[in-house]
Parts: structure tokens; sequence; C-alpha cells
């Protein structure tokens, strides 16, 4: 090919076209995010400065016995893998809002005409342009996702969280379990030494001797099934934490932690439905669902696809604008989608409705529960154990000067027993109910680690 002039003024052509495109391609464009957008943002952006400040995990706290509850529970919303999960799939759905609301990628085209040698040279860019409204109703559907994300990152703490104090209590009941019974056992062991004096004075038998001894071997093999249940009771501690099994034990605070509740609050039911995160997170369903219809309802406008070609062969260049539209045709598939996204939003109202009704039952259980345990503590510790205390005390002297025989002696000790682990079970199983109603009407916001793991 000679090099002519109109060779030089069809090349300058060329790469002037070219450089543009690649300016394009690399310089790149940026959408208008939603106020959605924006503000799912900035809630990622807040929760990831204390969570996973520059996408790694902060420091945990040091664990030691003598450290209050609120340690471990840092420890375990930091450390904990299924809250990481759902804090990632909660940044991806937030992703997907901007990739749901741009614009599709534009399209690099090229096209010749070519006989003996090449007559036309048509390079060109194609814009596909969405039917008005689509991205903006994506986009909200994306966004209500990620709102449901968010809840659910929620009550995945607030699990764990209730996890951890479940299985702190439970040791602090095996704990003094062993301890009433191991207080138990020296009280027997005292009594075989009183029935062995009174049998060797001739005021009591071997009968009496045996009767202490058998009581002392059913606590012993008490104390050792409490003993070896707590294999199972720290696996659960661990796993609430986020430790493996091949990791040591960490120490369990040795201060048994109560928390404070005004039940007598009329308001505090309706605290739960308004605040409640897997009320919310069905809630987002529900929106999620609704613009999905808004989806299906777009899907009849027809979508564009505008752009133009350039022959920079030609001189002077010549032009060629090209428009094409899909023609959404189909009308029972367009039926079809719309009453899909109906009958998904009757279904998300109706599980919402569901939870509520469930969430209140939920509620009237535990509150129950919290007060049926308030009176049990307070009529054994107030009431029942001071006397129990005394008819020991009162039998043990008659049966010493004679005047009672060995098995009311054994009879008081299995009473106090019995009281002194109803108080026990009571404390802790009021703590449990606690937990469990913080769990139903807890807050809605992701503040500082410490006030968060506190609730």
């Amino acid at each position: 090919m000679k090099f002519t002039f109109e060779n030089l003024k069809f090349c300058h052509r060329a790469s002037l076209v070219g450089c543009c495109l690649l300016a394009l391609l690399v310089v790149g464009c940026k959408g208008i995010p939603t106020d959605a957008e924006r503000h799912a943002r900035d809630d990622i952006r807040a929760v990831r400065a204390e969570y996973r400040p520059d996408g790694h995990r902060p420091e945990l706290p040091a664990l030691t016995a003598d450290a209050g509850l609120s340690n471990h529970l840092v420890y375990a919303v930091l450390n904990e893998p299924s809250i990481e999960a759902a804090y990632y799939d909660w940044a991806a759905s937030v992703e997907r809002i901007t990739t749901a609301r741009s614009f599709p990628d534009p399209r690099l085209t090229f096209q010749s005409d070519i006989m003996d040698t090449i007559t036309s040279l048509m390079p060109g860019l194609m814009f596909d342009l969405p039917g008005p409204g689509k991205r903006h109703a994506a986009a909200a559907v994306a966004s209500a996702e990620s709102s449901g994300k968010y809840f659910q990152f929620q009550s995945r703490i607030l699990q764990t969280t209730f996890n951890l104090k479940q299985a702190y209590y439970r040791l602090h009941l095996l704990d003094a379990k062993v301890r009433v019974n191991r207080d138990t056992l020296a009280l027997l062991i005292e009594l075989e030494k009183v029935a062995r004096t009174q049998n060797e004075t001739g005021k009591g038998t071997l009968q009496d001797v045996l009767r202490a001894q058998i009581e002392q071997a059913r606590r012993e093999t008490e104390i050792e099934n409490l003993e070896d249940s707590r294999a199972l009771l720290m696996a659960q501690f661990k796993a609430s934490m986020g430790l493996r099994p091949e990791n040591p034990d960490p120490p369990v605070p040795t201060q048994f932690e109560t928390t404070s509740l005004d039940l007598t609050s009329q308001t505090l039911l309706t605290n739960a439905m308004a605040r409640n995160p897997r009320l919310r997170a069905m809630e987002a369903e529900v929106r999620q669902a609704e613009a999905t219809m808004s989806v299906a309802r777009k899907a009849r406008l027809p979508d564009w696809s505008v752009g133009v070609e350039a022959d920079v062969k030609s001189s002077p260049t010549l032009y060629r604008p090209q428009v094409s539209v899909n023609l959404p045709v189909w009308r029972d598939k367009l039926a079809a989608q719309l009453a899909e996204a109906q009958a998904g939003k009757k279904s998300a109202q109706a599980r919402l409705s569901a939870e509520e009704i469930a969430l209140a039952v939920d509620y009237a259980d535990k509150s129950f529960s919290y007060r049926e345990n308030s009176r049990a503590l307070s009529l054994v510790s107030e009431r029942l154990l001071p006397k129990a205390r005394m008819a020991l005390e009162v039998s043990r002297s008659a049966y010493l000067s004679g005047q009672t025989d060995f098995l009311n002696v054994i009879d008081a000790q299995r009473m106090l027993l019995e009281f002194e682990l109803m108080e026990v079970e009571a404390r802790v199983e009021r703590e449990i109910a606690i937990a469990e109603i913080s769990l139903i009407i807890v807050g809605n916001s992701y503040g500082q680690k410490e006030k968060l793991a506190s609730r």
C-alpha cells in the first residue's frame, strides 16, 4: 500500500477514535448512588471501624477468671465465626445495591466492508438503556435485601451473646450444685461419726451408721456425675466464644453476675415488636417483595440500545447512529412474573405475622418463667432455707439426746439439700429467663462492642 495523504488522514481519524474509546475504558465512569445505598454504606462503615477495622479482626481482650463477663462477651462477638459469616453476607449485599442500580457496561463494536481491499472501517460504541425506573426498582430490591442481612447479622450477635450467657450460668449452676453436694457430704460424714458414737454408747444402732454411709455413697456418685457433665458445658462455653476443640479451655468468670430487669413496664412488649431484629429482618423481606413487584410491573417497559459507528476510511468521516429496542410482547410471562412477586409479598407478610404472634407468646412464656423463679427464689431464701437449717439442728440435737431416731436426722438433711439446690436453680433459671427476655426486647443499633456485649 502506498503511503498517501489520504492514508495519513485515515490513520489520524482512526487513532483519534481509538484514543477516545481507550480513554473511556481506562478512566471509567461512576454512577449516582441511591439514598438507601448511601445509608447502607454509612452503616457498614461504622460497623467495620469496630468489628473489622482495615479488614482485620481487632485485638481480642484478655480472658481471666477475675475479669467480668463483659470481656468474654466482647471476645465472643469478635471471634465467633457465624457472626463473621453474617457480617460478610451483609457486606456483600451492600455491594449488590451498586450492581443493581448501575447501567449495563457499554459495548465496543467493530464493522468493516471488505472486497479486494478494505472499503470501510467502522468502530463504534453501544449503550444499553434499561426502561424507565427499572434500575431504581432493582436497587430497591437489593437495598431491602441488604437491610435484612444487617438484621440477620445483629440477630447472630445477640444469639451468640445469649449462648455464652446461658453456658456461663449453667457452669455456675454446676459449680453450685457440686459445692452444695460437697457440703452435704461433709455433713453426712459428721453424722456418721455421731451415729458411730451413739452406737458405741448404746444410744443408737449400727443401722444408723449404715444409713449415713448409704447417703454418703449417693452424694459421692452425684458429685461424680456433676463433675463429669462439666465437659459438655465447657464445650458449649468454648463454642459460643468461637474457640475450636483443640484450643485450651478459657477461664470462666468466678463472680456470678446478675441482671436487673423491670417487667412491670407495659411498654416492653411494644418495644419488642418495634425493635426485635428477627421482626425487622422479616419487615425487610416484605419491603424486598414489594420492590420485586415494582420490578415485575416495569418489565413491560422496553429496554433500549443506542450507539454510533464511525467509518474512519471515508472522507469526510461517515457516522452511523444505531437504535434498537426489545419488545416485551409475551404477556403471559409478564403476568406470571407479577403474580410470582405478589405471592412472594403475601408469603412474607404471613411469615411476619406468624413471627409477631410467636414472639408475643415467647415473651409471655419467658416473663412467666422470670416471675416464677423470682417467687421461688424469694420463698426458698427467705423462708424455707432458714427453717430447714433449724429443723436439721433440732433433729440432730434430739438424736443426740435419744429423743428421735436417725431417720429424722437424714430426712432433715435431705430437705436442707433439696432447698439449697432449689435456691441455686431458681437463681440461675431466673438469670437465663432475663437473658432470653433481653434477646426479645433488645434494641436495633450496633453500638460500641462493650455496649453491645453488655446487653
